[in-house]
């Protein structure tokens, strides 16, 4: 395996890295403990990657199982208990688990613990996902064909527990 292309032309570094401080607030906050933070977006990072925290109170439900055609998913356990679906079975993710989920790869996940648990996404290549997590649960609400055409938008494919389409 070789590196990729050169992309930054000049011998010359230049002044152009960006700082996040730990104390930042979140950038979308729900009931219930939930929170995202933009760690770095896709628009920051010129499209190389996207890099949030998610933060999910005790019993906090996440997405059902889906997958990504354009993107990879990668999630890295901070803090509490996490489970992860990796399109055969459910674990039990806790404090530095890790799982990637390539493109296409069916994967789901969930808080089921009584304790708040949080979380690092990391999507690759990088994409608009801020929309996604700002109205996800507004366009969930309205349903329909809108909800449908929100999430193709976004990239999610939703799919039943036999791997189908799942009805919106």
């Amino acid at each position: 395996m070789s590196y990729p292309p050169q992309r930054y032309p000049s011998d010359k570094g230049e002044v152009s890295a960006t700082f996040r401080p730990a104390d930042t607030k979140p950038d979308v906050e729900r009931g219930s403990g939930n929170r995202t933070h933009y760690i770095a977006t896709s628009a920051s990072t010129k499209g190389e990657f996207g890099l949030y925290r998610v933060d999910m109170g005790p019993r906090a439900p996440g997405p059902s199982t889906h997958f990504h055609k354009t993107i990879s998913e990668s999630f890295f356990i901070l803090s509490g208990t996490v489970e992860l679906f990796d399109g055969t079975r459910w674990v039990k993710a806790k404090e530095g688990d890790f799982l990637y989920v390539p493109t296409g790869g069916l994967h789901a996940f969930k808080n089921d613990s009584d304790e708040p648990s949080s979380m690092l996404l990391l999507f690759s290549p990088g994409a608009p996902r801020e929309e996604y997590f700002e109205k996800v649960g507004e366009m969930a609400k309205r349903g329909g064909k809108e909800f449908e055409e929100f999430l193709v938008r976004h990239d999610s494919y939703f799919v039943d527990m036999f791997g189908r389409p799942a009805k919106l």
